[in-house]
């Protein structure tokens, strides 16, 4: 069945990357006015796999146009799975759900659909879901994932490029992780929805998204307790207790970081509306420390002001949440690269995570690597060149050095880009970047 579209239709990704379309940025305009954020796309994406726990139809709100949404939809579609998606909304009718095999072919290309694995294990008792692929940042371990479920009873064997799992019956269990893992946070969390008994998740992760996805499955009728918080506590139900539910996505924290840091690029004042400044205290502490003001105007608007570009210096290290994030780092090194001192940044969580740094080398950024830190000495300010964005977050970062920097930047490897952001060009000139795609 095909999916009805309006606003959703899929953002155009070239199939050659060789031959692919550019961002091209004037820098030197200061942003002003405001500006409005979608949905977390690191939310919406596990929260579509949460529907597979129902027989019924869940919809999410407040979804944002990107290409990894509907990569999520062909997902969901393979597995039987009939997906709407209608401007900010999708709906999932997960009825004639019969297949329990997630291909190479979809989840190589997306490695949050790693995650149907345990909504997967809690509807059949078994799946057979392809090792997760994404951008290219670092290794994508699943050793958590494995043991978590062995805890609740499932067979786990990986061979071929797959992990096949396996239970007669999932029974609650008590498992720590030993690194608080997104994935495997989710993955486990899903699959004791429909065990039984209580399953606790010790030193879980902690972040927005994992709350949020536990909002979805109550409102689908599960038990998760906890969600935020280092323990989470899963009381099991059976599974055709389950129901459909509507769920509004939470914003994009990433997205708001983005805009924050646009403004620092290029000075000037912006409100980012549909924020919410409570998931984002290490951010917001580091700009005001680096001499930006940031106000919480509204309950759900945030206020940034930069009377110049004149930053300090400040050290980074990505942590899990409420840690700095990682998805910001790079983001925020065209920032470092413009203040005022040596900043140092260190990348705990992904091992290849500074191929930005030569991009923005280019464009006169003085960046040495050293291991998984980053030393970065301030320069009067950076010119723009042609570059390249290896992944999702270089790319913004590498928009951002361009909208700070003299003369033009033309910004390529936008395949990337339109994974994570909907429309982000079209949203910087609505508060004065002179930006295009072409």
């Amino acid at each position: 069945m095909q999916s009805k579209t309006t606003r959703m239709d899929p953002p155009t990704v070239p199939n050659n990357p060789e031959d692919e379309s550019r961002i091209i940025v004037r820098g030197g305009r200061e942003l002003r006015g405001s500006v409005r954020v979608g949905g977390a796309k690191n939310a919406v994406l596990k929260m579509m796999a949460a529907a597979l726990l129902s027989k019924e139809t869940t919809v999410l709100r407040n979804v944002p146009n990107l290409t990894d949404v509907h990569m999520m939809a062909q997902v969901l579609r393979h597995l039987g799975a009939k997906v709407t998606i209608d401007k900010d909304q999708v709906a999932i009718d997960a009825k004639d759900v019969h297949d329990w095999e997630a291909p190479y072919e979809l989840v190589s290309h997306l490695r949050a659909s790693f995650v149907v694995l345990g909504p997967l294990l809690a509807r059949f008792r078994e799946a057979k879901v392809s090792l997760p692929g994404g951008c290219a940042i670092g290794e994508r371990k699943i050793d958590l994932h494995e043991r978590g479920l062995k805890v609740l009873g499932c067979d786990v064997r990986i061979d071929h490029g797959y992990v096949t799992a396996s239970a007669k019956q999932l029974v609650g269990g008590r498992i720590y992780l030993e690194r608080p893992s997104n994935g495997a946070t989710e993955n486990i969390m899903l699959a004791a929805v429909c065990a039984e008994g209580t399953t606790v998740i010790e030193n879980a992760a902690q972040d927005p998204e994992i709350l949020n996805l536990a909002q979805c499955v109550n409102e689908m009728g599960g038990n998760i307790q906890g969600a935020g918080t280092y323990q989470i506590v899963i009381e099991g139900v059976p599974f055709d207790q389950m129901h459909g539910a509507v769920v509004d996505t939470i914003p994009d924290r990433v997205e708001v970081g983005t805009f924050m840091l646009a403004c620092m690029a290029t000075g000037g004042e912006i409100m980012i509306e549909g924020a919410n400044a409570h998931h984002l205290y290490s951010v917001i502490h580091k700009i005001q420390e680096m001499g930006a003001e940031v106000a919480l105007y509204a309950p759900d608007v945030i206020k940034i002001k930069c009377d110049s570009r004149k930053f300090r210096a400040t050290d980074l290290t990505t942590l899990p949440y409420p840690g700095f994030p990682t998805d910001l780092q790079a983001p925020f090194m065209p920032i470092l690269a413009i203040a005022e001192g040596t900043s140092i940044i260190e990348e705990t969580i992904y091992e290849n995570r500074f191929m930005h740094a030569a991009e923005l080398r280019r464009m006169g950024a003085d960046v040495v690597i050293k291991g998984n830190a980053a030393v970065v000495k301030g320069v009067e300010k950076l010119s723009g060149a042609e570059v390249k964005g290896s992944d999702l977050r270089a790319g913004a970062a590498l928009i951002i050095a361009g909208l700070g920097a003299e003369g033009v930047t033309e910004v390529t490897g936008l395949r990337h880009l339109d994974r994570g952001y909907d429309r982000l060009e079209d949203k910087l000139r609505s508060i004065g970047a002179e930006i295009f795609r072409r």
